[in-house]
């Protein structure tokens, strides 16, 4: 990778907002000590702000897109933070995720916006990597029952099936049922700003 400087940083305004809502759910699910692995890690603008709130805990990025890659380095050489490790060119539908552990897995606004098959991967990766007790930390909007929990995430949904079919907002509930028979725990739902939720799993 090149080295990492401020112009490859990245910024997505979702990050900036919604990163304080999702940290105040981290720092009550996250284990106190280990290593937490992020798919889709994106801009990188999460994974320093969540490392730099949890000095405890040593923060893993990864994303399969190169770009993402460059911004993550760039924004952790920027932040001067020791517990972010350098990026993983990581694809969850990959047989081998290049990590050989990890004691939680935080994955944010990932899964409407990939086919469904990535879940699928995303959920059963989880399964098998995590520790019992590991949490997987799931964040974005979801349908709950089979309904939108609200008429912009319908509009939504809309947008993201016009740019690929394969792309949409999921059922909360087949999410749940991966994550089952996964050996994975649904323990949490939470509601959050801009109707999106926070959905924490555990590892039995």
């Amino acid at each position: 990778m090149t080295t990492p400087n401020s112009s490859m940083r990245q910024h997505a305004p979702a990050a900036e907002r919604n990163r304080e809502p999702i940290l105040a759910v981290l720092e009550r699910v996250l284990p106190a000590t280990g290593t937490v692995l992020e798919i889709a890690s994106g801009t990188g603008q999460h994974a320093v702000h969540f490392a730099a709130a949890l000095p405890q805990l040593v923060w893993q990025p990864s994303d399969p897109d190169e770009t993402a890659r460059a911004s993550v380095a760039a924004w952790t050489a920027a932040s001067g933070l020791a517990n972010v490790r350098a990026p993983l060119a990581l694809d969850v539908r990959d047989a081998s995720w290049g990590i050989e552990s990890a004691d939680a897995i935080v994955c944010i606004n990932m899964i409407h916006i990939s086919p469904w098959a990535s879940a699928q991967a995303l959920i059963g990766g989880a399964g098998r990597l995590l520790p019992p007790g590991g949490v997987l930390f799931l964040y974005g909007p979801y349908r709950r029952g089979g309904a939108h929990t609200a008429p912009s995430n319908a509009a939504f949904d809309e947008q993201l099936r016009r740019r690929d079919p394969a792309w949409g907002v999921r059922d909360l509930e087949d999410v749940a049922a991966l994550a089952d028979a996964a050996g994975l725990d649904h323990e949490e739902t939470v509601a959050m700003p801009a109707n999106n939720f926070s959905v924490v799993f555990r590892k039995r």
